[in-house]
């Protein structure tokens, strides 16, 4: 599985977020939460939603480690936000771009590939920015024919 290097180019989202770790996934209420609201939201751009991770700084993926989850949909300006909803802009950057083919057990499989396999042998590093799962036109909750796009933030390594 070989990646697309692609830059992102800086993207404006609003959305819905929690803080939780692997040990206590909260993705489901997240989700829940977010998807019977997200017409409320102005100035959309697309149809695509954005799963956004932020982790912190030395983040290991322990079990037991919090990061911040979004549920958001990009949009052109943040003149109108939803109550109880909030903003995030994603910077510009460079991005290794994974297909994730299928439910969420190969999603599992994909992220174990590019932590464990492909970064450690690339010419990049993992850069201190959001990650990312765009669901796309051809993303569909728990079928086996779902694809979605993984988006890994990355940086040349020194040499």
């Amino acid at each position: 599985m070989t990646p697309q290097i692609k830059t992102f180019t800086a993207t404006k989202l609003i959305g819905k977020n929690l803080t939780f770790s692997y040990s206590n996934y909260r993705i489901v209420d997240l989700w829940s939460n977010f998807m019977p609201r997200r017409k409320e939201i102005q100035n959309v751009i697309g149809f695509d939603l954005y799963n956004v991770q932020i982790n912190p700084i030395n983040f290991d993926f322990s079990t037991n480690m919090p990061f911040v989850k979004w549920a958001a949909v990009p949009v052109t300006s943040f003149e109108f936000v939803p109550i109880e909803m909030e903003t995030l802009e994603i910077p510009e950057g460079l991005y290794a771009v994974f297909t994730i083919k299928g439910d969420a057990g190969n999603a599992r499989k994909t992220f174990d590939f590019i932590f464990n396999e492909w970064l450690p042998n690339s010419e990049y590093d993992i850069d201190n920015r959001p990650h990312f799962e765009i669901l796309g036109s051809k993303y569909i909750k728990n079928d086996p024919s779902s694809e979605e796009e993984a988006w890994i933030p990355i940086k040349k390594l020194d040499k």
